[in-house]
């Protein structure tokens, strides 16, 4: 799946942080906006009800193109905030409930009656935490929650940002500032489907999109994800290239499982020495891969790329 769709480009280091363009191997066929194209089209993300449900909503696409939603993408308003639990695509002209978990545990009252998007995802630090919960029931409604609530405290705590009502999105408008200065170090690259994050020497992020342009769309919100989770490592050590191929490598060699996804298309999950990955995959074509390092995978677990096969 790796081997055969993504193809790795340069890597830019600063300051510690580590990011590498991915390419795509081959020209997509799939057709699908974005949240952030499709939401001033008409697209409308609502409370699946007045009474409201914390780990689902409700998707009316009236476009005529089908519209991706990734993973870990927060949404902003109604009763509460909530991030994508896993990518879901949104057939044209449909609707569909979502599986999501709320990112604003102090709030339970309506903002808005529809949902906006966000101008970052969750960190990795936060969707991994997640994706650990989902593994076995990605589609399970609930039983990441607890873990995402500890897991954006515990961001926010780090981050000495007191939130009144417990948000993520008060931690990342309080580093803005930080943030700002550190975006410019890692520019979107012409042509360029996803992106690879080394921070420390622990942390390995995977976004990957079939569509360089649906991912011009998404880059500017997962990279701030991805400083957030930085700017508690200032000025580090950079992670090794051959850790970084080592992860590329235990995810081309990884066990894959599909099943029917939320929406159209089947969800692809991925298991391999170290390594955990999730996507999406539309007869036969992979439209989204997001992948991160095993809970407790030390860096010598991971094989190193001349052991491939």
């Amino acid at each position: 799946m790796i081997e055969t769709n993504i193809q790795l480009g340069d890597p830019v280091e600063h300051r510690g942080i580590v990011i590498t363009p991915l390419f795509p191997r081959r020209a997509p066929e799939a057709a699908y906006l974005t949240l952030d194209e499709a939401l001033p089209l008409g697209l409308r993300v609502t409370e699946i009800d007045t009474a409201g449900s914390v780990p689902e909503l409700a998707v009316a696409n009236p476009l005529v193109t089908d519209v991706l939603l990734y993973d870990g993408e927060e949404l902003i308003g109604a009763k509460q905030n909530r991030i994508l639990n896993v990518t879901v695509l949104v057939g044209a002209k449909s609707q569909t409930r979502i599986p999501v978990s709320c990112v604003e545990q102090g709030r339970w009252h309506t903002q808005s009656e529809a949902f906006t998007a966000a101008s970052h995802t969750a960190s990795p630090e936060v969707r991994s935490r997640k994706a650990a919960q989902l593994e076995a029931e990605p589609l399970a409604r609930g039983i990441a929650q607890r873990e995402v609530w500890d897991a954006v405290a515990a961001t926010a705590k780090r981050h000495r940002v007191d939130s009144p009502t417990a948000a993520q999105s008060d931690v990342f408008r309080a580093r803005e500032h930080d943030l700002g200065e550190l975006r410019a170090a890692f520019p979107l690259v012409t042509g360029q489907s996803g992106a690879l994050l080394a921070l420390g020497t622990e942390t390995l992020c995977l976004d990957w999109v079939s569509r360089p342009a649906a991912f011009a769309r998404l880059y500017p919100k997962l990279l701030d994800g991805y400083l957030l989770d930085a700017l508690e490592r200032p000025s580090g050590v950079a992670m090794s290239p051959e850790r970084v191929e080592g992860f590329v490598s235990a995810l081309a060699q990884a066990m894959t499982t599909r099943r029917p996804s939320a929406g159209r298309g089947d969800d692809v999950r991925l298991r391999g020495n170290g390594c955990r990955g999730s996507g999406l995959e539309l007869e036969g074509e992979l439209l989204q891969l997001s992948a991160f390092v095993a809970p407790g995978a030390p860096a010598a677990r991971i094989a190193r790329p001349s052991q491939r096969t």
